[in-house]
């Protein structure tokens, strides 16, 4: 019988319930166990297609099309495997969906209620990826802490299915205790009061999962213990690491595996996970490759919030791992280059520039200069979606002479859209159909032999996800070819490009597509590893 483990959170929110439910999932993984994971999201919205990036970070892309939180990413590079878009839920979709069926009379005439029809919907839901997938283990991450109104009805969901299945459904808390700098002693109470609050939702905690920017020593340990009423190898340590892919070998000095197993009656299958090991054991290599993001969605008030472009980090991270090179990641606002065009120079230092999917006007011009920059000084580039739209604007007015071209998302009047919107998404515009409207998912994509794309990939037929409205103009085809930009990439169902390069240039490739989404820690993308291989060889140049 399948076993359910839901990942809450204590004390404050960004303590990382994701990344540890992708962690819980890949060391049950290397146990012999097929495991899945879900997130239920507290918000109203239907999906996270219409969030904020600067407020809620990077909009993840599923192969089949959904818009999610970017933890389901997590899933996938840990897990090494495809998320459906069965396994993520919001609020809004489940009340959508209750709603839905009230009108359509499934309810047969009765009251429909907060509870129990919102739980029972979420519990359908977890039993329908449960059945689909056939997964030993199914993880839920609840978001949001313990004592919030907003996500009571999924904790509620959590006591419920416990009642159901019993002896198959586990709880684990991540909590924070913090450090007092005046005080300089780690503290336990926030989540002692963070377990109470669990506690009156009906909920004891199985496992607590603490948090903090040290080990937890055994003081503490044996205080959380006695006082959250959990025994006290539960305890889990969880200090800041360099890199989140050491997260499974820590949770396996506490023999978490062990503790899990222990608490469902099983015992190891087979013990798998020595290539992790071996790949993340140790990260902090002696060379390095310094690789520049220039964009604009990185300040949120005072602080720079990297979780806009989590997926390009990540994959940046897994390629340059697996060529032995700690990645240096620098922060690049576009802008910049608008207010001052000198500061164009500094992008000599790095070894490799990457610009990475945006929408809208803001710092527009600033990469179409840095683009120029990096096409005239021979500095590998990696356009990823809006990124090869502007390296398309950008080669139409330096290299083939239509001056005034321009994207029509940014300039409807333009002489030369040698950027459009397909007929489809122009309708959904006049409709106001935003949500879940966009060109999303995965696509085929047909690679031209000889090229640099096919190099990385080493196949003529692959699949990519996307995810925007606007494509290369077929118009203006002929003369970009002959101006000598080539299209590498080409759906053939839609005759779209997806993929552009230059041949004289160490590394020009840019992407109509989403190559980060899908690159995986022991996986890198294939595209990304011929980027950060280019930029090693400009280092060692």
């Amino acid at each position: 019988m399948t076993k359910y483990i839901f990942v809450v959170g204590g004390v404050m929110s960004g303590v990382g319930k994701g990344i540890t439910t992708a962690s819980i999932g890949r060391i049950l993984k290397d146990q012999g166990y097929s495991v899945t994971a879900m997130k239920i999201d507290p918000y109203v919205n239907v999906d996270a297609g219409t969030m904020n990036p600067i407020e809620h970070g990077e909009v993840f892309v599923t192969d089949d099309g959904l818009e999610c939180d970017q933890d389901v990413g997590n899933y996938e590079r840990f897990l090494d495997t495809n998320i459906t878009r069965d396994n993520y839920m919001t609020t809004g979709s489940i009340y959508l969906a209750v709603i839905n069926k009230e009108r359509n009379l499934e309810y047969g005439g009765k009251c429909v209620q907060v509870v129990p029809h919102i739980p029972e919907e979420v519990i359908e839901r977890i039993e329908k990826v449960s059945a689909k997938t056939k997964a030993d283990f199914v993880l839920i991450e609840i978001g949001g802490t313990a004592g919030e109104y907003e996500n009571m009805l999924f904790l509620e969901a959590g006591r419920m299915l416990k009642l159901k299945k019993p002896g198959n459904v586990a709880f684990v808390m991540v909590s924070y205790l913090p450090v007092p700098s005046l005080l300089g002693e780690m503290k336990t109470k926030p989540t002692q009061h963070a377990v109470r609050t669990l506690n009156s939702a009906g909920i004891q905690p199985d496992i607590i999962i603490a948090r903090s920017n040290s080990p937890l020593d055994e003081p503490r340990k044996e205080k959380i213990s006695v006082f959250c009423n959990i025994p006290k190898e539960n305890v889990i340590s969880a200090p800041d690491v360099k890199s989140i892919y050491q997260i499974p070998i820590n949770f396996e000095k506490d023999n978490f595996s062990t503790i899990i197993l222990k608490k469902f009656k099983l015992k190891p299958r087979q013990r798998n996970g020595h290539d992790w090991i071996k790949a993340f054991s140790n990260t902090n290599y002696e060379q390095d490759v310094r690789i520049g993001i220039v964009g604009k969605y990185f300040s949120t008030g005072a602080f720079t919030l990297t979780d806009s472009y989590i997926s390009v980090i990540e994959a940046i991270k897994h390629a340059s791992y697996n060529q032995k090179r700690r990645p240096i990641i620098d922060w690049i606002n576009a802008e910049k280059f608008e207010d001052d065009p000198s500061t164009l120079e500094t992008l000599k230092d790095y070894d490799g520039l990457i610009i990475p999917g945006g929408f809208g006007a803001r710092g527009i011009e600033g990469k179409i200069m840095a683009i120029k920059y990096l096409r005239e000084n021979q500095i590998p580039f990696l356009g990823l979606c809006y990124g090869m739209q502007m390296a398309v604007v950008e080669f139409a007015r330096n290299v083939v002479g239509l001056k005034d071209a321009h994207t029509t998302e940014i300039n409807e009047s333009t002489p030369y859209p040698v950027i459009h919107i397909l007929p489809e998404q122009a309708e959904h515009l006049k409709n106001k159909n935003f949500g879940g409207s966009m060109r999303l998912g995965a696509y085929a994509c047909n690679l031209v032999k000889s090229t640099k794309a096919h190099k990385a990939y080493k196949t003529e037929n692959i699949s990519e996800r996307h995810r925007h409205r606007y494509e290369f103009n077929n118009e203006y085809k002929d003369q970009f070819i002959k101006a000598g930009l080539i299209f590498s990439g080409i759906n053939l169902e839609k005759n779209l490009a997806e993929i552009i390069e230059l041949k004289n240039h160490p590394f020009f490739v840019a992407t109509q597509f989403h190559p980060e989404l899908k690159s995986k820690p022991l996986n890198p993308h294939p595209l990304f590893q011929l980027f950060i291989t280019s930029a090693i060889q400009k280092k060692e140049a």
